[in-house]
């Protein structure tokens, strides 16, 4: 193979592995939108505003978030694949309203928990949950 030929082939390659790549990112971006549309859907809640609200609150400091800079917290568990999980904090079952009512006000639930009563009202909650049940 001469030189004109290998470098058409890898351009032919690197075109092909971009078109690839562009392919998987629409597929992705498709089931983020997917997975944000069910979240709205279920809670009521916009999830755009839950990042300043996770500071806001101070929920970073304890929590590790996906999505959120600098919340890597290792005191309460990482709030990851909530949408996925049967319990909350293991006391509720793992509805939106449940979660909800856990993040205004915990220890009603679990009076033995560290986490306090947050401050955060039952229309910002459902902002969070919405951004929890999206990622």
């Amino acid at each position: 193979m001469d030189s004109a030929s290998t470098k058409l082939c890898l351009f032919s390659l690197a075109i092909l592995s971009c078109a690839a790549v562009v392919g998987l990112l629409t597929a992705a971006e498709k089931d983020r939108q997917q997975r944000e549309a069910v979240a709205i859907a279920m809670t009521g809640g916009n999830p755009a505003m839950a990042p300043s609200l996770f500071r806001k609150f101070g929920c970073a400091g304890c929590h590790t978030i996906p999505g959120v800079p600098g919340a890597d917290g290792k005191v309460g568990s990482a709030l990851t694949d909530m949408r996925q999980r049967v319990y909350v904090a293991g006391v509720l079952n793992n509805t939106p309203e449940n979660l909800a009512s856990w993040i205004v006000s915990p220890p009603t639930f679990s009076p033995r928990t560290a986490m306090p009563v947050t401050g955060i009202s039952e229309r910002q909650a459902r902002d969070l949950v919405a951004y929890l049940y999206s990622q």
